[in-house]
C-alpha cells in the first residue's frame, strides 16, 4: 500500500487471508458442488490466467456480479472504440455468462482472484494493467494494496458506499484511510456516496452519477417474447423480479388475495438466483396454486397462476409483459435490487422498505410518484390492484418512473471525461 505504515487490522487481514489461501482448493471445490463456480476455470480464482495477455495498452475493469458487469459494459465499449484492450473480471457464474455473450477481439474475461496476496500478485504479474477501474463497492484490501505498491492507477467507477458499510469502516478509521489512499480517483454515484467516501479518507472524490442509468434496457428475444405474450394476452400480469428468500411467500400470499378482484391474474416470480426455482415452485404448490417452472421449457396454460422464471438473461422479456413489477431484495434486509430496467420499460415499480443499495434513487422515484413502497402481502396486493384496475393511474405512475430515470442519465459521459487524463497518459507512455 502507498506509504509504509500499515494499520494492524489490515496486517491481520493479510495474515488471515494468506493462511486461508492454503484452503482455497477445498473451498473452491465446495463452491463447485454448490453450483457457484465453473470447474473448468477454478485456476483463475487463484490468479492463474487462462488466456495470454495481448500486446499494447490494457485497462482492467472489474464488476462483482451481474448488475455491476451490466453497468460497465457501455464503458467497456467506449474504451474498445478508443483502441484499448480490456480485461473484464467478475466473481459469479452468471456474470461470466453475460461476459461470454459480449465476444470481442479486444475483450478478455477472467474470474477475479480470491483476495489473498499470492493470488493477487500472480494475477497482476500476468496481466500488468495500465489502469484499474473497480465498479461500485469492491474494496478488497490485498488487491488494492498490491495495485498501490505497483503504482497502477486505480479509479473507483460508479462508486457506491451504503451507510451501513460506511459505519463499519468508520470503526476502523486508520485502515479505511490507508485502504482508500490507493485510490487515485473515486467517481461516486451520488452526493451521499461521495460524502461517505470522503469521510473515510478518499483523497479525490467526484460525483459522476450512476452508470446504470445509461445502460440500454435489457434485450428480449423476439420469439420468446411473442410466444409468452401470446399465452398471457388478456390476463393481468404481476412480475416479482429478483426475489430473495423470504419474499416469494409474500408475493404468493398477495396473489391469493388478488384472485377474486383480478380474475385470471398470473404472477411471474423471477428469483434473483435461478437455482431457487424448485424452492419457489414448492411454495406456490404448497399454497394450492397451479405453478410451472420456465427452466423446464413449459409455457403457462390458462390454469397457471404462478410462473417461476428460473432462467438467466430473460428479465427483458418479463419486464415487457408486466405492467407492475415488485423489485426484490427490499422486503428482506438485502438492500434492494435496481428498479432502473423496469422503469425504463414502462412498468410501475413497487418495493419494500430495505432499499439502501439504491436509496437515493428509490427516494427520488417515490417523491416523483414513479414508485411506491409496500411492507407486506396486504399492502402489495392493495398497490397492485390500484395500478391494474386504474389505467389512468398506471399511465401517470409509469411515465413518472420513466421520466425520473431518464433525467438521471449522463454518468457514462462524465465517467469517460474523468478518466480521460489516465487514458491520455497510457497512450503517451506506450509511445
Amino acid at each position: 500500500m502507498k506509504g509504509h505504515r500499515v494499520p494492524m487490522p489490515l496486517r491481520v487481514y493479510g495474515g488471515v487471508t494468506a493462511a486461508a489461501s492454503l484452503l482455497a482448493p477445498a473451498w473452491l471445490g465446495y463452491r463447485v458442488r454448490k453450483g457457484k463456480e465453473d470447474p473448468r476455470r477454478l485456476a483463475e480464482r487463484r490468479g492463474f490466467a487462462s488466456a495470454a495477455r495481448p500486446k499494447g495498452s490494457m485497462v482492467w475493469v472489474h464488476g462483482a456480479s451481474v448488475g455491476e458487469v451490466l453497468s460497465v459494459l457501455p464503458l467497456i465499449d467506449r474504451l474498445i472504440e478508443r483502441g484499448f484492450k480490456v480485461l473484464l473480471t467478475s466473481g459469479t457464474l452468471t456474470s461470466g455468462r453475460i461476459a461470454a455473450r459480449r465476444s470481442h477481439p479486444s475483450l478478455i474475461h477472467q474470474f477475479v482472484p480470491l483476495d489473498a496476496r499470492r493470488f493477487v500478485t500472480r494475477f497482476l504479474d500476468h496481466w500488468r494493467p495500465d489502469l484499474a477501474l473497480l465498479a461500485e463497492s469492491e474494496l478488497w484490501p490485498n488487491l488494492m494494496g498490491e495495485l498501490g505498491r505497483r503504482g497502477t492507477p486505480l479509479v473507483l467507477v460508479n462508486g457506491r458506499l451504503s451507510s451501513r458499510s460506511s459505519d463499519r469502516w468508520a470503526k476502523l478509521p486508520k485502515s479505511a484511510r490507508k485502504l482508500l489512499s490507493n485510490v487515485d480517483l473515486c467517481l461516486a454515484q451520488s452526493r451521499d456516496d461521495g460524502q461517505r467516501f470522503q469521510a473515510l479518507g478518499a483523497p479525490r472524490v467526484e460525483v459522476a452519477g450512476n452508470l446504470k442509468f445509461d445502460v440500454p434496457p435489457p434485450q428480449a428475444d423476439p420469439e420468446a417474447l411473442e410466444r409468452l405474450g401470446r399465452v398471457v394476452r388478456g390476463r393481468p400480469v404481476l412480475l416479482a423480479a429478483s426475489t430473495h428468500p423470504g419474499e416469494d411467500q409474500v408475493v404468493i400470499d398477495a396473489h391469493r388475495m388478488l384472485q377474486a378482484e383480478l380474475p385470471g391474474l398470473i404472477t411471474i416470480i423471477a428469483p434473483r438466483h435461478p437455482e431457487r426455482g424448485e424452492e419457489v415452485l414448492a411454495l406456490a404448490e404448497g399454497a394450492g396454486l397451479p405453478a410451472l417452472r420456465r427452466s423446464t421449457g413449459a409455457l403457462p396454460t390458462t390454469d397457471t397462476e404462478i410462473y417461476v422464471a428460473d432462467t438467466i438473461g430473460e428479465l427483458g422479456v418479463f419486464y415487457r409483459l408486466a405492467p407492475v413489477v415488485y423489485v426484490g431484495g427490499s422486503l428482506v434486509r438485502h438492500g434492494g435490487q435496481t428498479p432502473i430496467e423496469a422503469a425504463k420499460l414502462g412498468a410501475v415499480v413497487l418495493h419494500g422498505p430495505h432499499v439502501w443499495n439504491f436509496g437515493a434513487l428509490y427516494a427520488r422515484l417515490d417523491e416523483e410518484g414513479g414508485a411506491a413502497q409496500v411492507t407486506d402481502a396486504d399492502s402489495l396486493a392493495d398497490h397492485v390492484l390500484a395500478q391494474l384496475a386504474d389505467r389512468s393511474l398506471h399511465a401517470r405512475t409509469a411515465e413518472a418512473a420513466r421520466r425520473t430515470t431518464e433525467a438521471l442519465g449522463g454518468a457514462l459521459d462524465r465517467t469517460l471525461a474523468a478518466i480521460e487524463p489516465y487514458l491520455v497518459q497510457i497512450r503517451l507512455a506506450r509511445r
